[in-house]
């Protein structure tokens, strides 16, 4: 059985024809519209372009918000027009085929979980690193959403009582700290202690008036005294996050995708040594293994694409 999974994104929609060992025989891409209207005429357009050339049985949507437990409407997606809307029979109407709806953290975990770096696992925490924190979790095997459809939000866990604001309301939130996004604010507040003491840092933010993560990650492979600080510190804020998530979930496995996975060289060994050093009964109980995702960015289309098939079959 061939289906299609859709990663709906912020900026664009990709959508690739999955078969049932996790692989992408095709893909078709558009922008993301602004509009409810546009959106969904998007999604059949890139649907259809693929139909067209595969016969295909059921179709998955991905995508990062909140999802009715029936995972047929969007209660809210903070990066698109949907608010409770019932996209799932309105996107199946269109192209005349089943639809299934999914946060795109729980898709990319279920196919880490059958294709990748969780293949076998039981119990497994998926963490997605990039302008926040998307999560998601898997207990014997199968993702958990909670009673409403929006667990697990490990990303706004409170790590630093009356820290750094966060967009969700709060302040402290484990993202504010251990993102993309944070690893850039911590090095623009360590530049603000000592411009001189990285020079390309400096010059970025004085010329272009902001420093991302990734620049910071690539200065930091280059041994800049202030972007390797700024990666010790998130490092230390993953172990730190990964030791209340493992006292909490006991997990198998955790596997650390997103943006910000790609420089795990740079961080990862600091932080398994951290939450090694954090977890409760630490030294006497067995730890989990943490692994980088495997499948990249196709992650959550290769799950979108699998929880269709798992819909689809009677």
């Amino acid at each position: 059985m061939l289906t299609i999974g859709v990663d709906v994104g912020g900026t664009s929609v990709r959508a690739g024809v999955v078969d049932g060992f996790g692989t992408v025989h095709d893909t078709a891409s558009a922008p993301t519209p602004r509009s409810v209207a546009a959106l969904e005429a998007a999604l059949a357009g890139v649907i259809t372009e693929l139909t067209g050339r595969h016969r295909v049985d059921a179709v998955g949507l991905a995508l990062a918000g909140f999802i009715t437990p029936d995972r047929r409407t969007v209660r809210f997606a903070p990066h698109l027009s949907w608010r409770d809307a019932p996209v799932a029979e309105r996107i199946s109407t269109r192209i005349g085929m089943p639809v299934v709806l999914e946060h795109d953290a729980n898709a990319a975990a279920l196919a880490e979980r059958h294709f990748g770096a969780a293949a076998g696992a039981s119990t497994v925490v998926f963490l997605a690193l990039g302008t926040g924190i998307g999560s998601a979790l898997l207990l014997d095997g199968e993702l958990f959403r909670g009673a409403f459809g929006v667990a697990p939000e490990l990303g706004h866990l409170r790590v630093v009582p009356d820290g750094r604001p966060c967009a969700c309301g709060k302040t402290g939130c484990w993202e504010r700290y251990c993102s993309g996004t944070a690893l850039a604010t911590t090095a623009v507040e360590l530049l603000a202690r000592d411009p001189n003491r990285s020079p390309v840092l400096h010059r970025l933010l004085r010329d272009q008036g902001r420093v991302t993560g990734r620049l910071v990650a690539a200065a930091a492979r280059d041994g800049d005294p202030v972007a390797c600080a700024a990666m010790d510190e998130l490092a230390r804020w993953l172990g730190e996050g990964l030791a209340l998530v493992a006292d909490t979930f006991d997990p198998e496995v955790v596997v650390i995708g997103g943006g910000v996975s790609m420089s795990a060289p740079l961080f990862l060994d600091e932080a398994r040594e951290h939450y090694a050093s954090r977890i409760t009964g630490a030294g006497r109980r067995p730890l989990a293994r943490i692994r980088t995702a495997q499948l990249g960015e196709a992650a959550a289309v290769v799950g979108a694409g699998q929880l269709a098939r798992e819909a689809a079959q009677p």
